[in-house]
């Protein structure tokens, strides 16, 4: 019984199990079956595939056809999973796979958590302190007390906007995260959509957690920084929560537009390693090498 945490693709669709009764294998991929409660619904399948595998299998005019389910109880506790094509040359009898937007929805969050995006921020250790850093000063400084005053909102939440997504580009390009196939066919055009896709939501999730970090160390800063009477002075506006939460919000923004270039210290490995899974480095690395042969 082998696992994976890659996603796996037959026929155009995504694989969820491969059975070989004949060999008594199973393959199974983690991403088709979600990313919640994911090691109860791991154990259940490796349950019903172990018991398929050890239980009888009729063969000849008597058996059932290779295409028939026999994994009834496993289907219908992971829906959408349904049984898939399996050609005449190939090793496994019975396959599973997902299909639909569902289907497609499961795999892309399976393999967002395999990433496990909360790893990217202590694993960004250079960006993290040039935000931090860019916070601390910002602030401090009563240009950004006064533009944080005056701004709506709205405004700040284009600037929050703004700023999460020039940091997720910034990485994603300058480390070359972006997945480009080198087959025109209509499947590799798939896989680089939902590798990509993976890869956005990663980081941009890694991005969110760090900004919402940022934005807590930015409010306790402020609370034992700030002097009531120089920021009124300056922004005449007294200091109450209200001043505090605006100012930390605005900060965090800023300190993230730092952090994105601080990002430009890292090494690609650094960042690709606190962006993936260790299984989709080795994928990814395997894909750079044969496109540099």
């Amino acid at each position: 019984m082998a696992l994976t945490d890659l996603p796996l693709h037959s026929h155009g669709r995504k694989l969820v199990v491969d059975l070989s009764h004949e060999h008594g294998l199973a393959l199974l991929s983690l991403p088709p079956l979600g990313g919640l409660r994911l090691q109860t619904r791991a154990r259940r399948a490796v349950e019903e595939a172990v018991l398929s595998l050890a239980g009888p299998r009729a063969t000849g005019a008597e058996g059932p056809p290779r295409s028939q389910p026999l994994l009834g109880p496993f289907v219908s506790r992971l829906a959408p999973i349904h049984p898939g094509q399996v050609g005449e040359e190939e090793t496994a009898d019975l396959r599973y796979v997902v299909s639909g937007p569902r289907g497609y929805l499961r795999v892309l969050v399976g393999m967002v958590r395999a990433n496990r995006p909360w790893r990217l921020v202590p694993g960004l250790s250079k960006a993290l302190a040039a935000a931090l850093a860019t916070g601390a000063v910002a602030t401090v400084n009563s240009t950004i007390w006064n533009l944080a005053e005056s701004l709506s909102a709205p405004r700040l939440v284009i600037a929050t906007v703004g700023s999460v997504a020039l940091m997720i580009g910034w990485l994603i390009v300058d480390a070359q995260l972006w997945h480009r196939s080198t087959e025109v066919s209509r499947e590799a055009r798939q896989r680089a959509r939902l590798y990509n896709a993976s890869t956005v939501m990663t980081v941009g999730i890694g991005v969110l957690v760090c900004y919402v970090g940022l934005i807590a160390i930015n409010l306790v800063w402020a609370l034992f920084i700030l002097n009531g009477q120089v920021f009124a002075s300056t922004t005449r506006t007294p200091l109450h929560a209200a001043e505090y939460w605006t100012l930390s919000w605005f900060v965090a923004s800023v300190a993230t537009v730092g952090g994105a270039l601080g990002s430009g210290l890292e090494s690609d490995e650094a960042i690709r390693a606190a962006a993936y899974s260790k299984r989709e480095q080795e994928r990814r690395r395997i894909l750079q090498d044969d496109g540099g042969d």
